[in-house]
């Protein structure tokens, strides 16, 4: 696996891996009517990639092929953490999440912010993160489920 920074070749493919990790992935703790206005079918391949490229998105590949994507913006918030669901569960959220650490990192930025699915949120944890509160939003005219969630940055005091 490599990460590397998203080029606007990468568009398609991580449209592709978005939508088959909501639908895929994602169905087995939303509904089908959750789903259908979360991953709608009539996704703009343009306005996806000028979205993409607007922010600091790094994707994860394994033989030149997107398996996963991540995005970290100015202010530390991550949007999107997704990974194909033929690769789920052999680390690549892990290095992807790792990399906007870095990121971060590098920004000087004093925290990072996300609100996560009920499935990205248990990664989220395990990088740090804290649920500050479970949200409602509504897409499409349909009620979802995530977690309003931050991690401090703030470097460990020294003596």
């Amino acid at each position: 696996m490599f990460i590397r920074p998203f080029t606007v070749l990468d568009g398609e493919a991580t449209r592709d891996v978005f939508l088959r990790a909501i639908r895929v992935t994602a169905s087995s703790e939303y509904t089908p009517e959750q789903i259908a206005a979360w991953a709608s079918h009539d996704m703009d391949i343009f306005a996806w990639t000028a979205k993409r490229a607007r922010t600091s998105t790094v994707v994860a590949t394994s033989d030149d092929h997107v398996i996963g994507f991540t995005d970290l913006d100015d202010q530390g918030y991550i949007d999107m953490l997704f990974v194909h669901p033929d690769f789920g569960r052999r680390g690549v959220a892990s290095a992807l999440l790792a990399s906007a650490l870095e990121r971060a990192g590098e920004l000087g930025l004093a925290e990072l912010s996300t609100n996560a699915s009920l499935i990205a949120r248990p990664i989220f944890e395990r990088f740090g993160f804290v649920v500050l509160e479970q949200r409602y939003p509504v897409l499409a005219g349909v009620r979802l489920t995530n977690f309003s969630m931050r991690r401090s940055l703030a470097a460990p005091a020294t003596s």
